[in-house]
């Protein structure tokens, strides 16, 4: 396989982008994705996007897209693992490269969700579950999340203070991120008075709904060079991807999100990486329960420990482990099919020293986590400043 670099990204202001359309906002990030590598044409496009359908009613983007951007007869495929969509769209965008199928790849994510009412975006989202055994019930994804927490409190005495916790850290990261939904500081206090959702999850624990884009281009490590000049070039030295069972009755033990855990297992193989070389991480915390358990499956955290780690402080900006320093999908947003690529644009940003205030000091190692539903999918990735 050939070493694959991200030399361009690029994303649009995330929030509720009333006056524009999904394909104005695609074309937003793929713009700034080319125009920051320095490139005006490339072999493939993949577009990461869970539900555009029942978002917008449009299917068939491969063609929309690749059009909008003027790029009509250029190979391009949607890609869809529900919340993990961005995610696997990166991760197609890298077997085409190392594998020299393509020399240049235009990987992109994309989400417009608010131009339905809230019941239909609800449903929507509802169909990363099991429909069958879940969501005919009327089980929603706070519930499902609720039920992850509950069982998280019960093995390990886990506190809702610490879940409240995550979500004042990453408010706090988000003020400092240009592109975030929310610019608003929140305390322990604010996100524990705020609605109660689904018992023990409150309104500031979970992630909102959201319109956003996201891209980077990839390409060889020897044309990375050539266009980097003074920056850094970045690689993709590990990419995993794995599943779970989809419906959470069947899984062994509702503490652990298993998919995630065995994506970051083949990650780190294929990088030749342990937990403790990361420098900075992004992770899926489209609930405050969801960060807590995806840290402690990439083993950043033994089990039982994400929590306390939270609001120890091992997390913060500052801390042993910077977690979601772009916000996360608590504060940046999480427009479902972009969050996986904004991941990765992150991690490059803070990989090439230009985060600004969030900057993670001497950061040459970071790790992106995405997931699907309550943990159906999962992919991770890890990237690292070339040599």
């Amino acid at each position: 396989m050939r070493d694959v670099a991200v030399v361009g990204i690029g994303m649009n202001d995330f929030g509720e982008l009333w006056k524009k359309s999904l394909r104005t906002i695609w074309a937003e990030s793929a713009f700034a994705a080319l125009s920051d590598a320095g490139v005006d044409s490339v072999d493939l496009i993949t577009i990461g996007c869970m539900s555009p359908g029942l978002f917008v009613g449009q299917e068939h983007l491969s063609s929309v897209l690749a059009d909008e951007l003027g790029m009509a007869g250029v190979p391009a495929s949607r890609v869809e693992s529900a919340c993990a969509s961005g995610g696997l769209a990166l991760r197609t965008g890298f077997a085409e490269v190392a594998s020299g199928l393509s020399d240049t790849v235009l990987v992109t994510g994309v989400e417009k969700m608010t131009d339905v009412d809230g019941a239909d975006a609800t449903y929507a989202l509802g169909t990363a579950a099991d429909q069958e055994w879940e969501g005919f019930h009327g089980i929603t994804f706070p519930g499902l999340y609720a039920m992850l927490a509950v069982a998280h409190m019960e093995k390990y005495g886990t506190t809702s203070e610490q879940l409240a916790a995550v979500a004042v850290k990453n408010h706090a990261n988000g003020l400092l991120n240009p592109h975030a939904q929310y610019h608003l500081k929140v305390s322990v206090e604010d996100v524990l008075e705020s609605t109660m959702v689904a018992d023990p999850l409150h309104l500031f624990d979970c992630s909102p709904v959201t319109d956003g884009a996201a891209a980077v281009v990839l390409t060889t490590v020897e044309r990375a060079k050539e266009l980097s000049g003074d920056r850094p070039v970045v690689t993709i030295t590990g990419s995993g991807l794995a599943t779970d069972t989809i419906t959470l009755a069947n899984r062994e033990d509702l503490t652990e999100l298993a998919a995630v855990r065995l994506a970051a297992e083949r990650a780190y193989k294929m990088a030749g990486r342990k937990p403790e070389d990361l420098h900075v991480v992004e992770v899926h915390d489209c609930f405050t329960i969801a960060e807590v358990m995806a840290t402690e499956a990439i083993g950043l955290f033994d089990p039982g420990y994400g929590a306390s780690a939270v609001e120890d402080g091992l997390t913060s900006l500052q801390g042993k482990i910077p977690v979601n320093p772009s916000g996360g999908l608590k504060s940046k947003g999480h427009p479902v099919g972009a969050t996986g690529v904004a991941q990765a644009a992150e991690i490059v940003t803070q990989l090439r020293g230009e985060a600004g205030q969030r900057q993670v000091e001497g950061a040459t190692i970071g790790l992106a986590q995405n997931m699907g539903g309550s943990g159906g999918s999962s992919i991770v990735h890890i990237l690292e400043v070339a040599s």
